[in-house]
């Protein structure tokens, strides 16, 4: 649910219209600079925060003077303690200062006239791909795009790791070598059982919330999927091989009335001791269900002309995809 505040921008003047609905952005004020450079303050105020929902973002769009549709700001920034935040995520309630650089997002040009919009939106897009189905996040976890490839976990693990030039780092900044070995994975070599009597997994036989890279990373009701609903994306959705933005990965698609709705799935590879393996060419996916082994976890793998659910090796590191919501 979005929730919407207009303000006219200008030097002289300016109209506040808002609509009310909880999150509200309430009190907006936005000023061009003087002498004009490009940029524009942006000040309002935000109540109604839940941190138990789903995490919450600004998203800024301007509608120039002649034209109809609005066109989305994407160089803009959160203003915290100072300094620039290319973090829009509205952490709590309060006051906040955005500031847009408007010269860069429309070019040298001054509009006395413009209306500046502000949403809340979820922090995290997703789709429903078939009926009764749970909702599928739009990118994987640590990615900002659909086709990025995000962080890489070792099954059970919550922290995850990014790969930068040949080394695995640490999302939390506790680890600037990581290797995903037998060594590192606390899971591996458990029998189910033990998982079970340890707390890795729940009696129903998924991770449990703690052990949870979605729920840990993303909050909410976020959660990975199980093996049965990863299993739902062969039978009850088409997958199509195809490229975006320059990166290899299948678009799965729902069907019927579900047609519209899709998501893609980048060849983000995997984390294999200090190595980094098949990107562009293969996608790893775990799900949060343990195999009856003491070693491996169900998960998703697919390439270029196949694509189906198998038994990983729980040292690996994989992507992961969030789902929200249960299949009834």
């Amino acid at each position: 649910m979005k929730r919407f505040v207009y303000t006219l921008v200008g030097f002289v003047g300016m109209t506040v219209a808002a609509i009310a609905a909880e999150p509200a952005v309430s009190d907006v004020v936005a000023r061009q600079r003087y002498p004009w450079n490009g940029l524009v303050d942006v000040t309002c105020s935000v109540s109604g925060v839940d941190e138990t929902t789903d995490a919450q973002k600004f998203a800024v769009a301007a509608v120039i003077p002649g034209l109809d549709e609005a066109r989305k700001a994407s160089c803009f920034w959160v203003m915290r303690d100072g300094a620039k935040s290319t973090d829009h995520e509205i952490k709590t309630n309060g006051n906040y200062h955005l500031l847009w650089d408007a010269k860069a997002e429309l070019g040298e040009v001054f509009y006395s006239n413009m209306v500046v919009r502000v949403a809340v939106v979820d922090l995290h897009g997703k789709v429903q791909l078939w009926e009764d189905g749970p909702y599928w996040a739009t990118t994987n976890i640590g990615a900002e795009t659909p086709e990025e490839y995000g962080y890489y976990f070792w099954w059970g693990d919550t922290v995850g790791y990014k790969r930068e030039g040949n080394a695995w780092l640490a999302s939390d900044g506790s680890s600037s070598n990581f290797s995903f070995d037998s060594s590192h994975a606390s899971t591996y070599s458990k029998s189910v059982d033990a998982l079970r009597s340890e707390g890795w997994i729940t009696a129903d036989g998924v991770l449990a919330p703690a052990h949870d890279a979605a729920r840990v990373q993303w909050g909410g009701d976020w959660r990975m999927p199980t093996k049965q609903e990863i299993d739902d994306l062969n039978s009850k959705c088409d997958w199509t091989w195809t490229e975006m933005n320059g990166v290899n990965g299948y678009v799965v698609r729902g069907r019927g009335d579900y047609i519209s709705a899709s998501i893609f799935l980048p060849c983000a590879g995997l984390g294999y001791g200090t190595s980094f393996r098949s990107a562009g060419s293969g996608g790893n996916y775990w799900s949060s269900v343990p195999y009856s082994g003491s070693n491996y976890s169900r998960g998703r793998y697919f390439n270029s002309g196949y694509y189906s659910t198998g038994n990983y090796c729980r040292y690996y590191g994989h992507s992961v995809r969030p789902v929200q919501g249960f299949t009834k």
